[in-house]
């Protein structure tokens, strides 16, 4: 592979010229956020991004596979490729999960600023047992007994989170919490282990960034290029056992901004 120098820098290193493909998927970047091409605009075609760059089809292919994978483009037969719409950006407040009593509102409804009517829950449900990092979460023994609770969260028919839900068999076998009918329930978890006579008082959650897998990708409809947030929560009952692990929730991270209060005495 042959590599350019452009120039010695002053500090002796030397500076490599960037492939065309960056380049260009560069300039075609800066002009979709400067709205030059706005959203559902089609971009310009195939022979004419080859002529305007002077460059290759398999050079402008690299450019929009890049932008594609940012989810930044679309490309359908007989249409073209278009700008692609972006979604708005949602503040995960620090206060999300104080709902007054009774209330329908859902940590996530919150966050997205949705009504009821508007929420709608893919759900998947199964028994399953405690792994070694389940357990430690849960702070109980390996092979627990738990319910795993599959979740894809949809705002308007867009799918924004996805999230496993883990709670233990012991408090939730027979009761209505086990049942995926009853499934998006009013007020969230919360409500739901409130329904059982478990008190929460406090509530955790860890956040890493990374990117998507496959399956998160499809699933959240983003590229493989769109970083993704995944965070663990533990909802935690008064008497300070652990009731409830979320691990991981995911959404996509270039349109979430997390809120954090930190409230200091003087």
């Amino acid at each position: 592979m042959c590599v350019q120098i452009d120039a010695i820098l002053e500090d002796g290193g030397v500076a490599v010229a960037q492939p065309e493909y960056l380049r260009i998927a560069a300039d075609l970047r800066r002009r979709i956020s400067s709205g030059e091409y706005g959203p559902g605009e089609r971009l310009p075609t195939l022979p004419e991004l080859c002529e305007a760059y002077r460059v290759s089809e398999t050079t402008i292919r690299n450019a929009l596979g890049l932008l594609r994978n940012e989810g930044l483009i679309e490309s359908k037969a007989r249409a073209g490729t278009r700008v692609r719409p972006q979604p708005p950006v949602h503040r995960m407040a620090a206060d999300r999960y104080r709902t007054a009593p009774g209330a329908s509102a859902t940590p996530y409804t919150r966050d997205q600023g949705i009504g009821w009517s508007e929420y709608r829950l893919d759900k998947r449900f199964e028994r399953v047992q405690a792994n070694a990092e389940l357990a430690a979460l849960f702070e109980c023994e390996p092979g627990e007994r738990l319910l795993a609770r599959y979740f894809v969260f949809h705002d308007n028919d867009e799918p924004t989170q996805m999230s496993t839900s883990y709670v233990r068999w012991s408090d939730v076998a027979g009761t209505p919490v086990a049942d995926p009918i009853n499934e998006p329930w009013p007020g969230g978890t919360r409500a739901q282990l409130g329904s059982l006579g478990i008190h929460v008082n406090r509530i955790t959650e860890s956040f890493t960034a990374a990117m998507p897998t496959e399956a998160e990708a499809a699933t959240l409809r983003i590229g493989a290029g769109v970083p993704v947030l995944r965070y663990t929560r533990r909802h935690i009952a008064d008497t300070g056992r652990i009731v409830e692990v979320a691990h991981p929730i995911v959404r996509r991270a270039d349109t979430t901004v997390v809120d954090f209060v930190i409230d200091l005495d003087d």
